[in-house]
C-alpha cells in the first residue's frame, strides 16, 4: 500500500508517534511519503529525552521513507533544506495525495 502522511506539528510526542507509525509501515513493506507543513517543518530541531524523535527520523530515512518539507513554511521560519528533507511545494503535496492509497494527518 502507498501511505501518505501530512505532519503539521512540532509536538515531540506527536512527531515521535508519526514516525513510529511510518517506520512500522515501511517494515511491513508499504511505501511511505511524509509531507511536513506548518510547525511540522521544525521536526529536526526537536530535542526530547522522553520521545526520541531523531532516532525515529533516522530510521525512517534509512528504511527508504520519503520526507518533503513545505518551502513556504521553511522560509517563514528562516530554515534551509536539509540532507534528509528536501524543500517542496503544494504541488508536491498534491502529488502525494494523488499517489497515496491512504492519507493520514498528524497534528
Amino acid at each position: 500500500m502507498k501511505i501518505g502522511i501530512v505532519l503539521s506539528s512540532n509536538d515531540p510526542e506527536e512527531v515521535w508517534s508519526t514516525f513510529r507509525f511510518g517506520n512500522l509501515s515501511l517494515k511491513e513493506n508499504h511505501l511511505v511519503r511524509v509531507f511536513l507543513v506548518n510547525k511540522g517543518v521544525e521536526v529536526e530541531d526537536i530535542k526530547s529525552e522522553r520521545f526520541p524523535v531523531r532516532e525515529q527520523l533516522r530510521l525512517f530515512v534509512e528504511n527508504k521513507g520519503a520526507i518533503l518539507a513545505c518551502g513556504t513554511c521553511m522560509k517563514n521560519r528562516q530554515k534551509e533544506e536539509s540532507n534528509f528533507c528536501p524543500i517542496a511545494t503544494m504541488k508536491d503535496l498534491l502529488e502525494i495525495v494523488e499517489w497515496a492509497d491512504r492519507l493520514l494527518t498528524f497534528g
